[in-house]
């Protein structure tokens, strides 16, 4: 994560108007000075979560959730802290400037850039509805079943022809060219600079909070050049191999239900969202990658549904992809789409009931490799069966988790109708999780209290705004002597007083934070997401953890001292008494009464 300037997050605390940025999410009865909304953090019928006006806090008196705008956006949206900020800079038009840039070269402004994109959405909304060079991309869409609601819901567009259409509209819009390469909406030709895009029906590609980043954008007739789908170049804002299309609409849901669709196409995801499956995402393009799987698992993702085409790269995909989720743990279902019919399609003529029913009828991924890697293979010869036996083993090798490594062996066996021993039933299988097989081996030096500590206050710093009984906890359990890392104690002071003084406030703590160790300790534990719904289990372990650190640390400086030989007889057993009572007080976690 990068470093912003203390001044810049200052001054992006001053201008924040929380009631602006939560209203946007959630429905409001003013009552005076205050505001009321029913909490989206517990279920209850009457409001209990207060917005005091001119106040940059939030809180709950059903739940006790107390935060300011980030940590809204960090708890509800499921952003990372450098995903509010920036988005929250965005929205009150705050430069925001980071440490390393100053006195470097000026760089993009996102700002500009999302405002070019924007304008360029709405040109090809228009173009599509209302030029006659739009009525054959619009009679296209209306042939697929696409109404005219959905084209709005979605600003599905339309880029012209004409290369130089959209540079001579965005110029009465103020904007600049050098703008416009930045943001990806035109591109070099020579000497010449035309529309990136060209004869193709746009899908905007948004953020988190829905501002245009980028473009998907399909063609509809065979004579236009390139493939069915091409997308924006990659830009500061758009990253190909991050962004996952259409999750701006299902973020949430998906982190509350803790699973997703994955499709091929952009109407295929967009026509699951309008038809009640709003859980789905599609990759931009054929490439779905690690980076995509980690922005899922961040989510807290436990089950995916890989709803791919039924032909032969769809299913090749289907192996690829799923093996990504699968070695991460995650129940991986493959959805048996019929041929040559997408979801889109599947929808329109059978209705969400049947796809419903798809899913409940969806195959684990294991039974779908074996069967997938079969049909080149004649199974009732041998050694055509032992070569595909063998070439899912030394997948499902290379998994993650040891239990699953297991179970996966042994349901191969069922499956194939072989002997458990013949794929290695009796070896114990544990993955190298630290050191890729790619890359050489060198030592590192890895500072495991450095690791736990950032642990303790990552759960605090972001889970403590939805569930605050754990500061309580904290309060019970921890002295300063519980810490070995002295920037970490003092990062734990700061988010005590924050909570303290009643005003906790992730921006206020960043731009406190003059020494550098604090702010890159900061940097690192914001950047990683958490699953927000086992905050409280997460921080309770990391907690035991470093209580039990500090007993057996106890207990090994009294064993070193008994075994020293500075001391007589009489204080070496008085330290042995010592030693065999701290030995029968194995620390509990103490759970304050409220």
């Amino acid at each position: 994560m990068p470093l912003f300037t203390s001044d810049s997050l200052e001054m992006l605390r001053h201008k924040i108007d929380l009631f602006e940025v939560l209203s946007a999410h959630l429905t409001f009865q003013r009552s005076g000075s205050t505001y009321k909304a029913l909490c989206p953090f517990h279920e209850e019928r009457t409001p209990s979560f207060i917005i005091q006006k001119g106040n940059a806090h939030y809180h709950c008196f059903g739940c006790g959730a107390h935060g300011d705008a980030i940590a809204f956006l960090m708890t509800y949206i499921r952003m990372s802290f450098t995903e509010a900020v920036e988005s929250l800079a965005e929205r009150f038009q705050v430069h925001l400037e980071k440490e390393e840039e100053k006195g470097n070269a000026k760089i993009p402004n996102k700002i500009a850039l999302k405002a070019a994109l924007a304008s360029a959405s709405e040109l090809y909304h228009y173009l599509l509805l209302y030029t006659e060079e739009g009525v054959e991309a619009l009679n296209y869409l209306y042939a697929r079943g696409i109404p005219l609601q959905f084209i709005r819901r979605f600003q599905i567009g339309y880029a012209p022809k004409q290369y130089s259409l959209l540079i001579q509209y965005l110029h009465t819009c103020g904007i600049g060219e050098e703008i416009m390469l930045q943001a990806g909406l035109i591109k070099q030709s020579g000497e010449k600079q035309r529309d990136f895009f060209s004869e193709r029906i746009t899908f905007p590609i948004l953020d988190s909070l829905g501002a245009v980043i980028g473009f998907s954008a399909r063609k509809y007739k065979q004579g236009t050049l390139g493939g069915k789908y091409i997308n924006s170049p990659e830009t500061v804002l758009f990253k190909k191999s991050r962004v996952l299309f259409g999750l701006s609409y299902c973020r949430m849901r998906i982190a509350k239900q803790q699973t997703a669709i994955l499709v091929e196409g952009q109407i295929d995801a967009l026509r699951l969202i309008d038809t009640g499956f709003d859980y789905v995402v599609a990759a931009q393009g054929t490439a779905f990658g690690e980076e995509h799987v980690k922005e899922l698992l961040q989510l807290g993702i436990k089950k995916i549904y890989l709803a791919l085409d039924a032909d032969e790269a769809g299913q090749t995909a289907t192996q690829k992809i799923g093996d990504l989720f699968q070695k991460n743990g995650i129940d991986t279902r493959v959805v048996a789409l019929e041929k040559e019919k997408d979801p889109d399609v599947l929808l329109r003529e059978k209705g969400p009931s049947y796809f419903a029913h798809l899913l409940e009828i969806s195959s684990d991924y294991l039974n779908f490799l074996f069967f997938h890697l079969a049909k080149d293979y004649d199974l009732q010869i041998p050694s055509q069966k032992n070569q595909v036996v063998n070439q899912i083993v030394d997948q499902i090798k290379n998994w993650q988790q040891p239990v699953l490594i297991h179970e996966s062996l042994r349901k191969l066996a069922e499956i194939a109708r072989v002997p458990e021993a013949s794929i290695g039933m009796n070896q114990i299988y544990i993955p190298d999780l630290f050191i890729s097989k790619q890359e050489s081996i060198h030592l590192q030096e890895v500072d495991g209290d450095l690791i736990l500590e950032l642990d303790l206050l990552r759960w605090l710093f972001m889970g403590s705004s939805q569930y605050p009984e754990i500061i309580d906890i904290a309060k019970a359990n921890l002295k300063q002597n519980h810490f070995r890392v002295s920037s970490a104690w003092r990062l734990y002071v700061s988010l005590l007083a924050g909570h303290q003084s009643g005003c906790f406030d992730l921006l206020a703590i960043g731009s406190s934070l003059n020494a550098p160790e604090e702010q890159k300790l900061l940097s690192e534990l914001l950047q990683r997401k958490i699953n927000l719904n086992k905050t409280k289990e997460g921080f309770l372990e990391v907690l035991r953890k470093i209580l039990l650190r500090n007993w057996m640390h106890k207990r090994e400086q009294i064993r070193m001292e008994i075994q020293s030989v500075k001391h007589s007889e009489e204080e070496t057993l008085q330290l042995a008494r010592q030693f065999d009572v701290l030995k029968n007080q194995v620390p509990e976690v103490v759970i304050p009464k409220i």
